[in-house]
């Protein structure tokens, strides 16, 4: 479902101009690109005599997954049906680079993918995403993998239909660049342009994520986002605001508000504005019911912020706060800005404002230097804070991230263990935490056929905790109050309220 109404207008006014050469500025520009794409794909089309499908798929985070939306939204426009299968005349990974399996994932795909190709050489494919801004990804693409025809990063995936055009240039009828093969490679170190009024496919057509600012500048020790999401830049309320009102317009009821840290939104704005005032527009737009957001770092988690959570109808209980290790030598030494301490009082408080609120988080385990003692400190944490759940990662070493750098690298063996205790700890404590509201009538936003039995669907509470419970498909969409029955540790079995709770 196209989130903006006025896009083909748009794109019916860049083909007018089709012939005077692209305009200057965006998002005019990729505007008359899409016209132009369309009308190379449906040659294409008409060439091969069929429709022509795309393919994406995508690693990482939700910041990852909205900009899969609109990649998807683009490729639409511009004439190509979505498909699942691989098997398809334009495939992109849309790539993370957050640890080394995801990357050896892409670069084993890619070798099926070319094997594939070799038999279609109309096929494209193409990689962006945090990957792409590595440079020495790159480099290995174009020597090993040289049957990719296009990268680009996470800086300019709003020019995919221009991309897309010049890659379509100069094709022969079997598929193949007259001359030399040349894939097409367009990364930008960093930017300060943000484009996005334009077309969106998105997965649920009742909820939507929202970016609200791009790249990060707290440059943990550990971490590489910063190197390829570039440095922190907020986009224009008014913009944002004028987004989520169109969303709503089209049946959208909940919003998830996206950065790599939102808590630091609106200081770079030409009118600086804190990321408690900016919830504080969204709640008031007619339609939202619910408002998510992600991710929060503890060290810009302000009093503001907590205090519009607690008086908040819309804002949901559940807040995602990344603890990354109790001990408060190793959270200085990845450069975390806080204290064990500290954080044990932030969560402290947050729950005391905002009661039965679900607190997330994400722990690393084997971090460079971590003795017995740090993680028994984060052990400790996990215990006194009581996290509903917890993403545990062991430490995955980063080139060009200082910690990469680091001596006395924890051996594997004692990693496994420390992390095997923490899962277990965390999935014990989770199971009790999460059925907090059994018994209870609570309201839970359908979203889809249940999966594995028939008859039910599945849903989530404001928490986030899943629900499953017997009903039918047109309730997909809707916040409909369900009695919890029954707590099977993560998610509830539950009923209609008024079937079971009259």
């Amino acid at each position: 479902m196209e989130e903006s109404r006025d896009t083909m207008d748009n794109i019916e006014n860049a083909e007018t101009a089709i012939n005077q050469g692209p305009p200057a500025g965006e998002p005019e520009r990729q505007q008359y690109f899409m016209e132009r794409a369309k009308r190379q794909l449906a040659e294409l089309s008409a060439r091969l005599g069929r429709p022509l499908t795309c393919c994406i798929n995508t690693f990482g985070c939700q910041m990852n997954a909205r900009d899969s939306e609109k990649l998807l939204g683009i490729l639409e426009t511009i004439g190509y049906k979505a498909a699942e299968s691989e098997k398809a005349d334009f495939v992109l990974y849309n790539t993370c680079t957050v640890r080394e399996n995801a990357n050896l994932r892409v670069y084993g795909r890619l070798g099926q993918l070319g094997a594939y190709k070799k038999k279609h050489p109309d096929m494209m494919i193409a990689l962006c995403g945090c990957m792409m801004q590595e440079e020495e990804v790159v480099a290995k693409i174009k020597k090993s993998y040289r049957y990719v025809d296009l990268i680009f990063g996470t800086h300019n995936i709003f020019k995919l239909a221009e991309l897309v055009s010049q890659c379509l240039e100069g094709r022969t009828p079997d598929g193949q660049k007259q001359g030399k093969t040349k894939m097409v490679v367009d990364v930008w170190k960093d930017t300060d342009q943000i484009v996005e009024d334009l077309p969106v496919e998105r997965r649920f057509p009742f909820k939507s994520g929202v970016n609200i600012m791009f790249g990060c500048n707290n440059f943990c020790s550990y971490c590489i986002v910063p190197y390829v999401r570039g440095r922190e830049r907020s986009r224009r309320p008014e913009e944002i605001i004028k987004e989520i009102q169109k969303l709503a317009a089209d049946g959208v009821v909940e919003v998830m508000l996206l950065g790599q840290n939102v808590n630091s939104y609106g200081k770079n704005l030409d009118n600086p504005m804190t990321f408690a005032q900016l919830l504080e527009k969204v709640e008031k737009i007619d339609g939202i019911e619910r408002i998510r957001f992600m991710t929060s770092h503890p060290k810009d988690l302000s009093d503001e912020l907590i205090e519009v959570m607690a008086g908040s109808k819309k804002i949901c209980r559940h807040l995602h706060l990344p603890l990354q290790s109790g001990s408060s030598r190793i959270l200085k030494v990845m450069n975390r800005c806080y204290t064990k301490e500290q954080y044990l009082d932030l969560a402290e408080r947050i729950k005391k404002a905002v009661p039965g609120i679900s607190l997330t988080t994400d722990i690393i385990v084997g971090f460079p230097g971590e003795t017995d003692e740090d993680f028994e400190e984060t052990m400790d944490v996990v215990r006194k804070v009581r996290f509903d759940s917890a993403f545990t990662f062991i430490y995955s070493k980063r080139t060009g991230t200082p910690a990469a750098a680091m001596e006395d690298q924890v051996p594997e063996e004692i990693v496994k263990e420390r992390f095997d205790r923490l899962l277990k700890e965390v999935q014990d404590i989770s199971a009790e935490v999460c059925g907090r509201d059994v018994k209870t009538v609570q309201e839970v936003l359908v979203e889809e056929v249940n999966v594995h039995t028939p008859g039910l669907m599945t849903g989530r509470l404001s928490n986030n905790t899943v629900v499953h419970f017997p009903g039918d498909p047109s309730m997909i969409g809707q916040l409909v109050p369900v009695y919890l029955q029954e707590s099977k540790g993560f998610y509830y079995m539950g009923h209609m309220a008024d079937k079971e709770n009259g």
